[in-house]
């Protein structure tokens, strides 16, 4: 059975406020293409189909007309991430064609899509949303468990004992042995993180074991945009994808691709292979004086995404209207000579995936003169994770 595992679509996502929809559609041909030529049995979605929980109705209509293409000649399994809304994402599923299964409800975590085999032997997919802990751990406490820990380790344990124990149910009532798939959104210890991904700490902590999620043939990430393999050990190959574009300059030099996975009666064939995606536009850094970035130094980024840094000793004049007509396609323009402060360099340091607590701790430290006590600490999580509680259930 042929697999090809994406995730990370970030459908209405902008990169530096430019509109990224045209670029996306083009991924979405490409991956119907693929489907096509390389006669995929099944492509899971292992979440952040849509860039935030209210998606623009662009977005959506793409949405649904990719996935009314693909259902025409292959099955399809959709789970939402930490930028879903898992009920918007979710709500009508019953209704979608034969093919297509949107699975965005913790409570069926046990409740694999069954998935039909040229062999005629069981596929099982055990889809697992996005587990936010707040929520998820009362869902998946067993009645006769103690409350599971505030964590992404735990709500993540308890969805695969779910799985591991309808896989052994099963197991002992056919003779062929199922294949399994758990398509899950989630940051996995091991992981590789860009800039462009959204914070999910809890309690401190963002990460979930890679052990956590041994006992099935495959684990399809989603969440971090990079492509690359997680090492969970006991016969399960677990990989990330990675997003089908760069969303940052933190991204520019990862390959993008869809992974392409053969499952046999044993488990994962060969090693899944890498398909690159279509690169619409390249993203690229430059610096250096204003003359050199309008002569030569530039001549091979102009057509680029860019992010140009000027080192002049002092700011020339109409410096970006001169680079605006030398890249047309610039995002994003600094100025920076070279004697900068230590304290200015530090502040430029800071993007989405530092840790809010710590910025803000260093913000406090800056104006009082003094790291934040145990008690204003506590304070500071709450006030965080409370406002991505929030974002999240928008």
């Amino acid at each position: 059975m042929r697999i090809l595992h994406t995730s990370d679509w970030h459908l209405g996502r902008t990169l530096h406020g430019v509109d990224l929809l045209d670029h996306q559609a083009a991924y979405l041909d490409h991956l119907v293409e693929l489907v096509r030529s390389e006669s995929v049995d099944a492509v899971v979605v292992a979440g952040d189909v849509y860039d935030r929980a209210i998606p623009p109705v662009e977005a959506v209509t793409l949405l649904s007309t990719a996935l009314a293409r693909l259902a025409e000649i292959t099955q399809v399994v959709v789970t939402p991430g930490n930028h879903d809304s898992a009920t918007r994402l979710g709500f009508g599923a019953e209704l979608w064609r034969e093919g297509v299964h949107v699975r965005a409800r913790v409570a069926d975590i046990g409740r694999p899509v069954e998935l039909e085999t040229t062999d005629g032997a069981p596929a099982l997919v055990y889809a697992l949303p996005y587990l936010d802990p707040d929520a998820a751990r009362t869902v998946l406490r067993e009645e006769d468990e103690p409350p599971l820990a505030r964590s992404h380790e735990a709500v993540t344990g308890a969805a695969m004992r779910r799985v591991r124990a309808d896989l052994a149910a099963r197991g002992a009532t056919v003779s062929a042995r199922p294949r399994s798939l758990v398509v899950a959104h989630a940051f996995v210890v091991g992981g590789e993180a860009s800039e462009s991904e959204r914070d999910i700490r809890v309690g401190g902590v963002d990460t979930v074991p890679a052990a956590v999620l041994e006992g099935v043939d495959y684990v399809a990430l989603g969440h971090l945009h990079g492509a690359q393999r997680v090492a969970t050990g006991g016969g399960t190959v677990g990989r990330y994808s990675g997003s089908p574009l760069a969303y940052s300059f933190s991204e520019m030099r990862q390959r993008k691709s869809t992974a392409l996975v053969d499952l046999g009666p044993d488990g994962v064939v060969g090693e899944p292979q890498l398909v690159p995606a279509p690169v619409p536009r390249r993203l690229s850094e430059v610096s250096g004086s204003l003359d050199d970035l309008l002569g030569a130094a530039g001549e091979a980024h102009v057509d680029d995404w860019v992010r140009v840094t000027v080192t002049d000793p002092a700011r020339p004049r109409e410096m970006n209207a001169r680079l605006k007509a030398r890249f047309p396609h610039v995002l994003a323009m600094a100025h920076r000579p070279p004697e900068r402060s230590a304290r200015e360099s530090l502040t430029l340091a800071v993007t989405t995936a530092s840790d809010p607590l710590v910025v803000a701790a260093d913000f406090v430290a800056h104006v009082t003169g003094a790291q934040p006590d145990v008690r204003e600490s506590a304070a500071l999580r709450h006030a965080f994770e409370t406002a991505a509680a929030a974002e999240r259930s928008a």
